[in-house]
């Protein structure tokens, strides 16, 4: 019988929601956003639906990281925007 993977550590916080908002409204792939967050499409779709953070209102184009695909994590792009 197959066990299943321990879990990632990884949770998405409100100003995350606000982003993934703002990236799926800019019409980012939902498998770049995930991509970029490290967490599944399926996430991504309950924040999309309100299932998830559905007071949240999108973050402003000029928040979001640059259009995906995305060849390093959120961490890297937020180390670099803080320099």
């Amino acid at each position: 019988m197959a066990t299943r993977a321990e879990p990632s550590g990884l949770a998405l916080t409100a100003a995350d929601a606000a982003l993934i908002r703002g990236m799926i409204l800019r019409g980012d792939r939902h498998h770049d956003i995930a991509a970029f967050f490290g967490v599944n499409q399926g996430r991504i779709a309950e924040i999309k639906d309100g299932t998830r953070f559905s007071g949240i209102a999108p973050a402003d184009s000029d928040e979001l990281p640059p259009k995906g695909p995305y060849m390093t994590p959120k961490s890297a792009w937020q180390e670099n925007r803080l320099r």
